[in-house]
C-alpha cells in the first residue's frame, strides 16, 4: 500500500521536470519571467526554467516581417489618391528587450507614422509627381519610421511605394488625355508624311517637265538639222528653197495621215487636210517671218536715229 502512494509522487515529479525544459526555435527570442518580472532571454535551442516560478511571457521573432499600410490622400492638384506603403523591419537581437517591453503594439505605431508622412509629403506633389516621385515618398517614410522606431529596438529594413491609385474617374481621364496626345502625335507624322509625298511628288513632276521639255527640243533641234540638210540636198538637184519648203511640208502632211491611218481606234481628226492647205500654211508663215524681220529693222534704224539726235 505505500508503494500506491508513491506514484502520484513520482508522476507529479516527472511533470515538474518536464516543465523546466523548452524549445526556442531557430530566429526567435523568448522572454522569461519570474514572478512577473523579467528575469532572462533566451535563444534557440533547449532551454531550461525554474517550474513553478519562471514562466514564458512572451516571444519575439527576428525575422524579417513587412506590413502593408494603404493610405488615402490628397494631391496638390485636388487629386485623391491611395497609396500602399509596404514596411519591411527586424527586432533587433540586442534590443529584444525594448521591443516585448516598450512597445506595445508596433504594427499600430507604424501605421500611423506611415499615415503621418504620407499625409505630410503627397499634399507638396501634384499627381504626375507623385508617380515620378514615389521613391523620395518611401525615404521619408523610411527616415521617419528609423529614428522613431530604433528607440524601441526595431530596425526599418525597406518601404516601398507598391502601389499608386487615383480615382477612377481621374484615371479614366488621365486615359483620354494619353489617348488624345497619341493621336495628336500620330496626326503629325501622318501630316508630315503626307507633305514628303507632295513635296517628292512636286519634284519628280518637276524634273519630268524639264526632262519632257530637254526631250521636245532636242526633237525640234533634230527636226530643223533634219529640214535643212533636205533643203541642201534639193537645192543640190535645182530646186530652190521656197519650192524645197514645200515638198518637205506636203511629204510631213502625208507622212502624218498615213500615221493617223494605222491607228484602227484613234479619233484624232487632222484640219485642214488637203496638200494646198500645207502650202498656204507655209507661204503664212514665210510672210509672217518676213513681216518680223522688217519690223525688226525698222526698230533698229529708229533707235541709231534717237541716239544720233
Amino acid at each position: 500500500m505505500g508503494n500506491f502512494y508513491l506514484i502520484p509522487l513520482v508522476f507529479f515529479g516527472l511533470l515538474i521536470l518536464f516543465a523546466s525544459f523548452f524549445i526556442v526555435k531557430q530566429q526567435t527570442s523568448v522572454i522569461i519571467e519570474r514572478f512577473g518580472r523579467f528575469q532572462s532571454i533566451r535563444n534557440s535551442g533547449l532551454q531550461m526554467k525554474v517550474p513553478l516560478v519562471d514562466r514564458i511571457a512572451g516571444k519575439v521573432t527576428l525575422k524579417i516581417q513587412q506590413l502593408d499600410v494603404l493610405v488615402e490622400t490628397k494631391t496638390l492638384d485636388d487629386v485623391f489618391v491611395k497609396l500602399k506603403v509596404s514596411v519591411q523591419y527586424v527586432v533587433l537581437r540586442e534590443k529584444v528587450y525594448d521591443a516585448f517591453y516598450k512597445l506595445e503594439y508596433p504594427h499600430d505605431q507604424i501605421t500611423s507614422f506611415v499615415f503621418d508622412v504620407v499625409r505630410a509629403e503627397v499634399p507638396k506633389m501634384k499627381l504626375d509627381d507623385v508617380f515620378v516621385k514615389k521613391d523620395d515618398i518611401a525615404i521619408a517614410v523610411k527616415r521617419e519610421l528609423q529614428e522613431y522606431m530604433s528607440e524601441y529596438g526595431y530596425d526599418i529594413i525597406k518601404t516601398l511605394v507598391t502601389d499608386i491609385d487615383p480615382d477612377a474617374q481621374v484615371k479614366a481621364a488621365m486615359n483620354r488625355i494619353n489617348a488624345s496626345e497619341r493621336e495628336k502625335i500620330a496626326a503629325q507624322f501622318e501630316g508630315d508624311a503626307a507633305r514628303i509625298l507632295i513635296v517628292e511628288k512636286a519634284k519628280a513632276e518637276a524634273e519630268s517637265k524639264r526632262l519632257q521639255g530637254q526631250g521636245i527640243a532636242d526633237q525640234r533641234r533634230e527636226i530643223a538639222r533634219g529640214l535643212e540638210e533636205s533643203v541642201e540636198v534639193l537645192n543640190k538637184v535645182g530646186i530652190n528653197s521656197q519650192e524645197a519648203s514645200a515638198l518637205i511640208v506636203v511629204t510631213q502632211h502625208y507622212d502624218t495621215l498615213q500615221s493617223i491611218g494605222e491607228e484602227t481606234n484613234t479619233n484624232l481628226i487632222l484640219l485642214p487636210n488637203s496638200p494646198q492647205a500645207g502650202s498656204d500654211m507655209l507661204n503664212n508663215m514665210v510672210a509672217s517671218f518676213t513681216a518680223s524681220n522688217q519690223i525688226g529693222e525698222a526698230m533698229k534704224l529708229q533707235k541709231k536715229k534717237d541716239k544720233e539726235s
